[in-house]
């Protein structure tokens, strides 16, 4: 997986497609991102670069609810494939 703000941008993808808000804020942040569950928004530290966002989503995607069928194709393809390194990395 290359770390550019492309991969960056379908990992947000995923999350829109599934009726989650991505938003970039300040704050204090223990582990780069704060989970609003009951408005379906992830609030992710601005101050951290593309690397540091896309290594924060691939945290937390794993721990969203996830609609699969409501992702395109092309989204499906990545996060199984995010799903994929989070079960060999856990």
């Amino acid at each position: 997986m290359k770390y550019n703000q492309t991969t960056l941008d379908k990992l947000g993808d995923i999350l829109g497609e599934s009726d989650y808000t991505v938003r970039y804020e300040r704050g204090t942040f223990q582990s780069g991102w704060c989970l609003l569950e009951a408005k379906r928004m992830v609030v992710l530290n601005k101050f951290l670069n593309v690397e540091g966002r896309i290594n924060t989503l691939l945290e937390l995607i794993p721990q969203l609810q996830i609609e699969f069928d409501k992702l395109t194709h092309n989204s499906q393809k990545l996060y199984d494939e995010v799903m994929a390194n989070s079960l060999v990395h856990h």
